[in-house]
């Protein structure tokens, strides 16, 4: 949303008469006006510790970007060097998708993926750094893996703390959302644990993927990207929502439908040059919840940029994008 001084004090005054819906709006804010390196694929930020930004992303070795103050980004390399070797297991240019950043236990935990297009033969896999920076982490293997016979696909790990246990999101097509305990300790999969089924589409293919869920206030809320990516003006991608009073669901919708059953409320979609908004995931600074995200730019071959909106809530506890 530009930061206009009025659009900000109209956007304030909605939260309180807003409907309980968070699909209400027939508009979708702008993203925040940012400089420098713009471009960027499935998004991942935080706060550091250690004062301003850094945004990992799909594309090279987990590219990496940095800001002092959250409008002008800086390109700064990768967050490796090199592939580690196991990941050209799961595809042959050694290339890793949708990380997912997060501090714990006095230090960085950065979650990523590694499939190909097309297939379920995936791997999720965790790093740890000191400081969060590019260049610091450490590599600590797979800790959660999906085959071809699995009805899952492992793939865009989101990762929450809920009732004391570490939990991950997780899943892309095929059947769906899915959701699985961690070990705190080494941040990988319980064996054996239960793979529960969070939302899904009613019909092949399932286009539902990108999971990412905070806790606010009484419920759980899951955000995920539904319809189609990676096309440029010819994406789809939408965000939509659904919250529960359980980590592991159900969730539903605003009017009740569950997200098992498609539901979800639509939170942010295609407008003017802002097309197909997802990718998704949220941080907290100064307070506030921040929604980041790509789009594809109409108005430059639809090159993928980072989008960044403030997440509110209504009255009666839905998600807004403002």
């Amino acid at each position: 949303m530009k930061h206009y001084r009025l659009a900000t004090l109209l956007a304030a005054a909605a939260i309180a008469i807003l409907p309980a819906t968070a699909g209400a709006a027939v508009t979708y804010p702008d993203p925040q006006p940012i400089t420098g390196q713009q471009i960027i694929h499935d998004p991942t930020v935080i706060a550091l510790k250690s004062g301003g930004y850094v945004a990992y992303s799909t594309g090279g070795v987990i590219g990496a970007r940095t800001s002092k103050n959250r409008v002008q980004w800086d390109d700064a390399g990768n967050a490796f060097a090199a592939p580690p070797s196991w990941w050209y297991d799961y595809n042959s240019t050694g290339d890793p998708w949708a990380p997912d950043l997060s501090y714990r236990d006095g230090r960085y935990w950065l979650y990523y993926a590694v499939s190909s297009w097309g297939t379920n033969h995936s791997a999720i896999g965790v790093a740890t750094s000191p400081t969060g920076l590019p260049g610091t982490w450490t590599d600590q293997g797979k800790t959660f893996t999906s085959e071809t016979t699995d009805a899952w696909n492992a793939i865009d790990p989101a990762l929450i703390t809920a009732d004391g246990k570490l939990w991950m999101a997780f899943g892309s097509y095929w059947t769906g959302i899915r959701l699985v305990e961690l070990n705190p300790a080494t941040g990988k999969a319980i064996p054996g644990a239960t793979v529960a089924q969070l939302a899904t589409r009613p019909d092949a293919p399932y286009a539902v993927e990108g999971a990412y869920i905070v806790h606010h206030g009484s419920y759980y809320y899951l955000f995920a990207s539904y319809d189609a990516c990676c096309a440029g003006v010819n994406s789809t991608y939408k965000i939509r929502a659904g919250r529960a009073t359980s980590i592991t669901g159900p969730y539903a919708d605003s009017t009740g439908k569950p997200m098992l059953a498609g539901g979800g409320d639509l939170l942010l979609a295609s407008h003017g040059r802002y097309i197909g908004p997802g990718g998704q995931s949220i941080f907290q600074d100064k307070g506030k919840d921040v929604l980041a995200y790509h789009y594809y730019d109409g108005e430059d071959s639809g090159t993928p940029k980072l989008g960044l909106n403030t997440l509110s809530w209504t009255r009666d506890g839905w998600p807004i994008v403002l």
